[in-house]
């Protein structure tokens, strides 16, 4: 990949993001028992149903978001210099090659050690941020000791997962040298395939109940949608998020044999029908407009880049530290944690630039949904309900940066744009 065409790209994303949000509105006036339906006042009306106290509070929670990010980026950083320093990292390579005379194996091994290592040294950060700060924003259910006994399941899955990924990419770096990192997109493109593909089946269960909905209104709703569009579903799931958390959801997860469709049990017990309709609508969105493959080739696009910026930035910092760390080169497995750091970097940087991806799909999702559910109010309500951990009305740059998913002024502007579009078109058919 070309420099000038990685320019364009970037750009492309960033004029895409700006343009996402431009705010043109393509509201026709239409009329409400005999009044003319004000899109702007009926958003302004909705965003009132949200208290002044229950606002501070979400906007607390989601500015502080904004803060973790750089926290998070620099508590990795510190991590990665601990592991580096006095050659500990090279120490732990040197173990590894007794083990097995192997490189793979060497490389898997090390894999579990800096899963591990991480994982302990992260989490003090991991206890404020996933459990204490959800508990004190009332968003958490569990009790410490079932959250940790999810985190330990989750690290084995991670030994296992991540160790395979590491000597996976170190064999490419082996083979290839410098010109890794496009192979490395690919790879990273099938591991991400295989995760989505074996998520709903295999490791989803391990911390939820997945079971039919025996609510026959709400399911029947849901797959004459689905049919409606197209989309081959037999079977709505429901699962126990209550469990672990008061956040609403739904989902439409896995590839070919494994794919669902699934709502959490908050949103069954907090929504009423047309908003569960709104929602599943928006799920259905991402499925029907193959969100999954977009966002995979996007971000295989994306974290091939940051690949390349790996590789440029390692060479150049061990040709300086190198020597004190005990690294031997590119290939080094000891290096690891440095590549780590460095792609931390990049990552911290590109922030807006994954956000907006993201946003920019769930925004024709959410378009999708309005067309297919015909909710407009149940999806202005839902997006208040969401409130209770997103910020509801942020600035305009604030949203292109910070956001992933749209503001909730934003889906209700969208909700009542379509309200008054299609009461117009009502109007004018009448």
């Amino acid at each position: 990949m070309n420099n000038h065409l990685a320019r364009i790209y970037l750009l492309l994303t960033i004029v895409v993001s700006l343009v996402g949000f431009s705010g043109v509105s393509f509201a026709q006036e239409a009329e409400v028992a005999g009044q003319p339906f004000d899109v702007a006042a009926a958003t302004e009306e909705y965003l009132a149903t949200v208290s002044g106290e229950q606002r501070e509070k979400s906007d607390a929670y989601f500015e502080g978001g904004y803060w973790l990010i750089l926290w998070g980026f620099l508590y990795g950083v510190i991590v990665a210099f601990v592991l580096l320093r006095k050659g500990l990292s090279a120490k732990i390579r040197d173990w590894c090659k007794g083990r097995s005379n192997r490189a793979f194996i060497q490389t898997f091994i090390y894999g579990g050690f800096y899963v591990l290592a991480t994982s302990l040294l992260t989490f003090p950060w991991v206890v404020y941020t996933g459990f204490i700060r959800e508990h004190q924003y009332e968003l958490a259910t569990q009790g410490f000791g079932a959250w940790f006994g999810e985190q330990l399941i989750s690290l084995l899955i991670s030994i296992v997962m991540v160790s395979l990924f590491i000597a996976v990419i170190y064999a490419l770096i082996r083979k290839f040298g410098e010109k890794w990192w496009l192979l490395g997109a690919g790879v990273t493109a099938i591991f991400m395939m295989v995760a989505v593909m074996i998520a709903p089946v295999f490791i989803a269960p391990l911390f939820n109940e997945y079971k039919p909905l025996e609510n026959s209104v709400v399911a029947d709703a849901v797959l004459k949608m689905a049919q409606d569009v197209g989309a081959d579903f037999d079977t709505v799931y429901v699962v126990d998020a209550s469990a672990q958390s008061t956040r609403i959801s739904a989902n439409v997860s896995g590839l070919g044999a494994t794919k669902r469709v699934s709502l959490n049990d908050n949103l069954l017990n907090q929504g009423s029908l047309a908003e569960v309709k709104a929602v599943m609508g928006h799920e259905l969105g991402h499925y029907m407009l193959n969100h999954g493959l977009v966002l995979v080739a996007s971000f295989t696009f994306l974290l091939g880049l940051g690949y390349l910026f790996v590789t440029k930035m390692y060479i150049w910092a061990i040709r300086r530290w190198g020597a004190g760390w005990k690294l031997e080169g590119l290939d080094d497995i000891a290096g690891l944690p440095l590549a780590v750091a460095i792609f931390s970097v990049y990552t911290f940087l590109m922030t807006p630039a994954f956000n907006s991806i993201i946003r920019i799909n769930e925004s024709q999702a959410d378009a999708y949904g309005l067309e297919v559910a015909m909710e407009p109010d149940g999806f202005a309500s839902i997006s208040m309900k969401l409130a209770q951990y997103r910020k509801l009305d942020p600035g305009y740059i604030e949203e292109i940066i910070f956001f992933d998913h749209p503001s909730g002024r934003t889906r209700v502007e969208m909700s009542m744009e379509w309200k008054a579009k299609h009461m117009a078109a009502r109007d004018q058919a009448d």
